[in-house]
């Protein structure tokens, strides 16, 4: 295991890992391990089948009953001899709900896997005693492993050589600067971020070059640790699927009560036996809103697709849902809040062109191809700055090329290169830490660029700006220089000699302060998540000063707020923790494990957790989360497998948006929810008291499935997309713990089902003058058109039906066709008689218009008592 081998000396792990650090491992040996050990590659989680995806839509309680449903409408209408139609029409929905879904999520899968990239696909090793280039997957334990600056580690590695190696590993620990390397054994037990020896996979050479032994690969690393972890993490139902299946429940009891009222009641009438059960069946099939389940799944497919538009591939349908109920944020900072990428942004005294020059000049940085900065981020910054004050390094080095170098070690914390400025002058460029640099000066250059000796007031002044830059989390660097003669042709002699006094009797340049900034988008983001009533947490691997000023810039954290260390957490008991996790803004040097239990102390307080991040060590939180949020381009794959949604873009405004498109689905799902049970409620009120009052039915089965598929269904769909509420972001997140039968909810569908019922009922009463079959015609059109009236009234909340009237089109576009559809039904002959309506006179077409306008009419007059009250 890669935790005893940092212990270990180098003799100790050659001798463990039966390896020869000169001609490695032989192909036989090779071979054996690979089939003992396997690839070094580590078990990602199966996509599920097309079959498994679209079984797996029929599992909410809601869907099964209207499995049941059909079943037992489809043995009744055989029985009877009325065929199947209705049983085939409600399973030709489920299907096609399911097929959406199966839809959504494949494409979701495809373009996740578009988006994963290799890493490390090749390295070099020593095998056979030869130097070689093969596949990562092929590493076993006991391979020699030569890692230079750019390389991607490819498996754990101890090493056993370290030249100015330094390495990032961010996207294990959260630390966002490179980790110094060097090869000596560790005493006692040490975090991963601090096992100086150990080069881990999936980590990448920013400086310097090594040599390691393998001494873990696939699962048996750090990076596979963490993916083990994660498969342990059982997956969480969103809030909304709750809520949907609560709701199933309850209108499954509603109807099973109502259908065995109704079913002793007409017995008690002296109704025939089969007369009532298929009384009872039709009750059901009015109860339950059958389109719901694909209302639900249309409205999350759009949502999807909306955000795919915007960056961000959801993986799953309900997950975007999700995201409005989100009460929580915890976010990783290095690359999610900041741009993972050092800047310099204090200099001191001034950003003068000695100390631009010397920053330039005393700098390993290249450039590639395409003009990118590679190298050490401290130094990559240095050079940005530079060239951000037109002084290119290239021009720098081609003035006054390099003729010697002292590199960097972590003994002595200072660089120093050498430049011929001159035909006899040399110039000495020194960049280092505070305390090391300053130690090696005589002299210092003021903001005029006199040169004069250090006096002790300059000590003073220059420690209170490098502390004053370190209480910012700015990481300091110094600067200073010297000139001195040399010959034109100089000796290998007289160069060894200058380079070896070089970082003596320095002249103090000045000092420059970097930080990894935050995202600007990342601030304004943090301002809108708060005016939105969620809390935003950073969790990172980094140091408690850095953590703190980021969250401070970025608004995350206020003076009252207070900041926990992965150590103070490893103290606390799960009580503790969430005692204290409402007060606390930032969780600093956190290890994954830590992350886990924050987030299910949130959790546990009663919150919608989302995790943003990007590294190998957010994934098991990521998991764990109501939601997590992968980074596209910079997050690792074992992230993006463990996240629901994937932002494409790295850009963490854009879980905003995801937010924002959140809480106008949920809305416009709770829209529609309204819609199909109040007017289905409706429909039970008008069988009820039929039943009661020893009616015939004043709708049939076929009539009723006609009006939930076309009366319900479609007006539902174009409700779903409906322009999200103009204070939707400056309002707080929806409680988790809330169903959706709250009071206000309950009150506003039983009063409009008590008014169309009502209504349809007088409707019933004045058909049933003339005859039983103009009962049921006027009945059915009453039913059909009050919904496209009763829709305004929902659609407006507790404002007017006027509010937008005209802003969605595909609503007035549906109430058209709807319109259109049931016109055709009772007008044309042919569809009268498969409907068993019958034409009515113009009186009492208007008597429909007027009760179906009536319905609207009351229903915003009962607004003037419920408004004020919610």
């Amino acid at each position: 295991m890669t935790q005893d081998f940092y212990q270990k000396s180098i003799e100790q792990v050659v001798q463990m890992c039966k390896t020869d650090l000169n001609k490695g491992l032989t192909d036989d040996v090779v071979r054996e391990k690979l089939k003992r050990e396997g690839f070094n590659e580590f078990a990602k989680k199966k996509h599920t089948t097309l079959w498994q995806k679209f079984i797996a839509q029929f599992k909410s309680f809601m869907i099964i009953v209207l499995l049941v449903a059909a079943v037992i409408s489809g043995i009744t209408g055989y029985m009877n001899g009325e065929g199947v139609t209705d049983a085939i029409i409600i399973l030709s929905i489920l299907i096609v709900n399911a097929i959406i879904g199966v839809f959504q999520e494949a494409k979701a899968e495809n373009a996740l896997d578009a988006l994963e990239k290799l890493s490390a696909p090749h390295c070099k090793v020593v095998r056979n005693g030869e130097h070689k280039v093969i596949a990562s997957r092929e590493l076993v334990v006991g391979d020699i492993v030569e890692i230079e600056t750019g390389d991607s580690v490819p498996a754990d590695l101890r090493l056993v050589e370290s030249v100015n190696l330094k390495i990032q590993e961010a996207a294990l620990t959260g630390e966002s600067l490179p980790v110094e390397k060097d090869t000596a054994a560790i005493q006692g037990n040490v975090p991963v971020g601090d096992r100086t020896n150990m080069a881990f996979s999936s980590c990448s050479v920013t400086y310097g070059r090594g040599v390691g032994v393998v001494v873990a690969t696939g699962g048996q690393t750090e990076v596979g640790k963490i993916a083990a972890m994660i498969q342990s993490v059982p997956d969480m139902r969103t809030p909304m699927q709750i809520r949907l299946d609560k709701l199933g429940k309850a209108l499954a009891v509603i109807s099973l009560v109502v259908c065995f009222v109704i079913f002793v009641i007409g017995l008690c009438y002296g109704r025939g036996l089969m007369d009532m059960f298929m009384t009872a069946v039709t009750l059901a099939v009015a109860a339950i809103p059958e389109g719901l389940p694909a209302v639900s799944t249309v409205v999350l497919a759009l949502g999807v697709q909306r955000l795919a538009k915007q960056n961000a591939i959801v993986r799953n349908l309900p997950s975007v849902e999700t995201l409005g109920s989100t009460t929580v944020i915890c976010s990783d900072k290095t690359g999610t809040l900041t741009q993972n990428k050092m800047t310099v942004v204090e200099c001191y005294p001034s950003a003068s062109e000695r100390i631009l020059t010397i920053g330039s000049l005393c700098n390993d940085t290249t450039q590639g191809a395409d003009g990118e900065l590679i190298g050490d981020p401290t130094e990559t910054a240095l050079v940005a700055f530079a060239e951000q004050n037109n002084l290119l390094q290239r021009n720098l080095e081609a003035a006054m090329p390099r003729v010697s170098e002292i590199p960097f070690d972590s003994e002595r914390k200072l660089m120093t290169t050498l430049h011929r400025k001159d035909e006899h002058t040399l110039l000495v460029a020194t960049k280092g830490g505070f305390d090391e640099l300053l130690s090696r000066c005589n002299r210092i250059a003021d903001s005029e660029g006199n040169v004069r000796s250090i006096e002790e007031s300059d000590l003073k002044a220059l420690a209170a700006v490098n502390e004053a830059m370190a209480q910012k989390a700015l990481r300091v660097l110094c600067m200073a220089y010297a000139e001195t003669s040399i010959a034109a042709e100089p000796d290998a002699g007289q160069l060894e000699t200058l380079t070896a006094n070089a970082e003596r009797d320095l002249i103090f340049a000045g000092m420059a302060g970097m930080i990894d900034p935050p995202r600007e988008e990342a601030r304004v983001a943090v301002e809108q998540c708060k005016a939105a009533g969620i809390k935003p947490v950073m969790i990172t691997g980094d140091h408690k000063i850095t953590a703190s000023a980021i969250a401070q810039s970025l608004g995350i954290m206020s003076t009252a707020d207070k900041v926990l260390t992965g150590s103070d957490v490893e103290k606390m008991s799960d009580k503790e923790l969430r005692g204290i996790a409402g007060s606390v803004s930032v969780f600093a040097r956190v290890a994954p494990e830590h992350k886990v239990r924050i987030v299910e102390a949130y959790q546990k307080l009663g919150n919608v957790v989302a995790m943003t991040g990007d590294g190998v060590n957010d994934a098991p939180a990521l998991k764990l989360a109501n939601i997590g949020v992968a980074m596209g381009i910079t997050g690792t794959d074992v992230s993006k497998e463990a996240a629901d949604v994937v932002l494409a873009d790295d850009n963490f405004a854009t879980i905003v948006q995801s937010v924002r498109e959140g809480r106008r689905i949920y809305d416009n799902l709770v829209k529609s929810i309204q819609f199909m049970v109040s007017t289905n409620l409706g429909e039970i009120v008008l069988l009820l008291v039929a039943v009661l009052c020893n009616f015939d039915m004043p709708l049939l089965p076929i009539q009723l499935l006609f009006i939930n598929l076309v009366g319900d269904s479609l007006p539902s769909l174009a409700l779903s997309v409906d322009h999200a509420a103009r204070n939707i972001m400056n309002r707080k997140p929806i409680d988790p713990n809330r169903g959706i039968f709250t009071k206000p909810f309950t009150t506003k569908i039983s009063i409009q089902a008590l008014i169309i019922g009502g209504l349809t009922i007088a409707a019933y009463l004045i058909g049933l003058e003339h005859s039983i079959g103009t009962a049921r015609t006027m009945t059915f059109g009453v039913m059909i058109f009050s919904q496209l009236t009763m829709i305004f009234s929902i659609r407006s909340g507790n404002n007017w039906f006027t509010e937008r009237f005209f802003s969605n089109r595909w609503l007035w576009a549906t109430i058209v066709l709807v319109t259109a559809l049931t016109l055709l039904v009772m007008l044309v002959p042919a569809m009268q008689s498969l409907f068993r309506l019958t034409s009515l006179t113009a009186a009492q077409w208007w008597i429909v218009a007027g009760l179906s306008a009536g319905v609207l009419a009351l229903s915003e007059f009962f607004k003037l008592f419920t408004r004020n009250r919610e």
